[in-house]
């Protein structure tokens, strides 16, 4: 689960800051430093549902500002999946929603 969470945050951290004249956006950047996957454990062994979801409420929304918003067929797609993880209450829960996350970010990158 903690790489599965690790994986959308960075992919929403590419959408929001990568450019095609930089570096890629890596694992270990700095910029990963509230997202990596020793966080997301932490959270993950507390089983602390609300946490996570904050977590990638935060990425996503950066994603969301990068691709237009809500008013873009892109952003209305992510903002979609990104309510749908926001909408369960269990840990067990957390991974269909999680991984359609994936998915779709990957996708568009």
């Amino acid at each position: 689960m903690e790489l599965l969470l690790e994986t959308v945050a960075l992919f929403c951290m590419k959408l929001a800051h990568e450019t095609e004249d930089s570096s890629p956006i890596l694992r270990d950047d700095l910029l990963m430093s509230d997202y990596e996957r020793e966080v997301f454990g932490l959270l993950v062994r507390r089983g602390d549902v609300e946490g996570i979801q904050a977590k990638v409420h935060e990425c996503a929304g950066l994603a969301l500002t990068a691709l237009g918003g809500v008013g873009t067929v892109m952003g209305r797609e992510l903002h979609r999946l990104a309510e749908e993880f926001s909408a369960v209450s269990t840990m067990e829960q957390l991974y269909a929603p999680l991984t359609a996350l994936k998915g779709y970010l990957k996708n568009i990158q």
